[in-house]
């Protein structure tokens, strides 16, 4: 008989698959096997939580049926392949096992350890676990090399990703089988070495972190940052409503997470604004208040958006924008004069103000001048929102110039303080320099990285696909000066940036 498991292949339709905790995660992993013709069996150490789970489930299956996306046949069938497990004893045929109970390591540890009495030694075992050590919880066992992270994303039947997270000691056929396994279920797997917060958690800090920094620095309130990000970087959602809809304790807690078993990297420093909504249980929209207000009359507060301007008549386009240079054409095309002339890559009003591409500096350092920067924006011609960052104290006859200009374009405008790096710039590149990091530690490859950050929260690019775009010297160059203006750490640019920006530049004077 052909021994698959030995090859690293998918488990067969016929294997069993079993789910331990019933919970909304539990359930819905234990759905995703079902729906892919594994029989399953569910446990719970809660008496009667098994059998709940199934009538849960089999509900869900009949809510399909009635959506027109599963037919009556294949829901009878699956409804017979589905099971409770009182005893653990009856997981005993089980070819994968998936854990999805409390974030508890000593639990997980304790239920692993019993479970490798029950299984075959050919089984594999799997936590869902999103916060702890792949290594850690299998530390203990006779066999750690048949275990592995299975890291789905909620709800599991509906967002296709699955962090396939190798442990320390997890045999390269065990993470290539359950990658085949999960393939073969409709999911899109992505390889993850065991690191804090494996691929996602991990590279995502920074959507959220330099949010809460500009906040907390008082350049911007949290509906104009979200509405940047939104409507300038190309985001689904801002990382203060996002965060309201996550919930501030468990955002915040993963957060805190990852920075304590980076031994409290600067790079992924808590926000201590979010600590204070945590404290004070203002966790967004479960109980009715977070960043915004929730609930009937409730008003959430509007961006802020600069008023109509007069746009000037003509501008002169100072050398290369570079990911900005297709403002040039936007600009043509609303009329306005442009004259090209060499220079450093900027836009200068005909009041005598620069506009310049957000690169890491702040308006404040030119005294002598009148100086304006734009934000980045994943595609300055779909974007509906330009951000602007002006020091105190700028000519406002010069702002307006400015605002009119973009207003001009179709866009609407907001102006924030003279914050380095504004809003959309610091995040896409500190963004940029943790996935550049993690591929260069062998936590998952570029493409992989890409993948589920696309997948798993929804952005509009793959960091390291951004990367490209911007080129990573530039990527560099901006944290670069971040770093100057917060010498902390935080924005030190990653090793592996800053090589792959000297090879660009080694390139281009070729």
């Amino acid at each position: 008989m052909r021994d698959a498991s030995a090859k690293g292949e998918a488990i067969e339709r016929d294997r069993t698959v079993a789910v331990v905790g019933t919970g909304t995660m539990g359930q819905g992993i234990a759905q995703v096997a079902l729906v892919a013709g594994h029989p399953v069996r569910l446990h719970d150490s809660a008496p009667g939580r098994a059998a709940e789970a199934v009538a849960a489930i089999t509900a869900r299956l009949d809510r399909l049926v009635e959506k027109g996306r599963l037919d009556a046949a294949a829901r009878e069938d699956a409804a017979g392949r589905l099971h409770a497990a009182e005893d653990l004893a009856e997981l005993a045929d089980a070819a994968l096992v998936v854990e999805a109970i409390v974030e508890d390591l000593a639990v997980k540890q304790r239920l692993f350890a019993d479970l490798e009495e029950v299984v075959g030694d050919d089984a594999l075992l799997a936590t869902n676990t999103s916060s702890l050590s792949v290594t850690a919880i299998a530390g203990g066992l006779r066999l750690p090399g048949r275990f592995v992270g299975l890291h789905f994303f909620n709800p599991a039947p509906l967002l296709p990703l699955v962090e396939v997270v190798r442990g320390f000691a997890t045999d390269e056929t065990a993470a290539t089988r359950a990658y085949e396994t999960v393939l073969a279920w409709g999911k899109t797997p992505v390889r993850c070495a065991d690191t804090p917060g494996f691929i996602v958690n991990r590279i995502a800090r920074p959507f959220y972190a330099e949010a809460f920094r500009v906040y907390e620095e008082g350049h911007a309130d949290p509906a104009t940052i979200d509405a940047a990000l939104r409507e300038s970087g190309g985001f689904r959602m801002g990382p203060f409503e996002l965060t309201d809809l996550i919930g501030q304790d468990v955002n915040e807690a993963v957060t805190r997470s990852v920075w304590e078993s980076f031994f409290q990297d600067q790079k992924f420093t808590p926000s201590l604004a979010q600590r204070r909504l945590v404290e004070s249980r203002r966790l967004g929209r479960k109980t009715g208040h977070g960043w915004f207000p929730y609930g009937e009359g409730a008003e959430r507060p509007e961006p802020h958006t600069a008023p109509p301007a007069k746009a000037p008549e003509r501008i002169t386009v100072r050398g290369d924008l570079g990911p900005a240079q297709a403002l040039v054409g936007l600009i043509e095309g609303a009329g306005i004069a442009v004259r090209r002339k060499r220079g450093d890559g900027f836009v200068e009003l005909p009041g005598g103000m620069k506009l310049s591409l957000v690169d890491g500096e702040s308006s404040f350092e030119y005294h002598q001048e009148e100086i304006a920067y734009f934000d980045l924006a994943l595609d300055y011609a779909a974007a509906t929102r330009i951000v602007l960052s002006v020091r105190e104290g700028t000519d406002p006859a010069s702002v307006e110039e400015a605002v009119g200009l973009f207003q001009a374009l179709g866009k609407q405008v907001s102006v924030i303080g003279d914050v380095p790096g504004m809003i959309v710039g610091r995040t896409v590149a500190m963004l940029v320099d943790l996935a550049v990091d993690a591929v260069d530690r062998g936590v998952a490859t570029a493409e992989d990285v890409d993948t589920a950050m696309r997948l798993g929260v929804n952005y509009p690019a793959g960091p390291l696909e951004w990367a490209a775009r911007l080129g990573h010297r530039r990527v560099n160059a901006l944290l670069g000066q971040l770093h100057e203006r917060y010498p902390t750490g935080r924005y030190a640019p990653a090793i592996g940036l800053v090589r792959r920006g000297y090879t660009e530049e080694a390139e281009e004077a070729r």
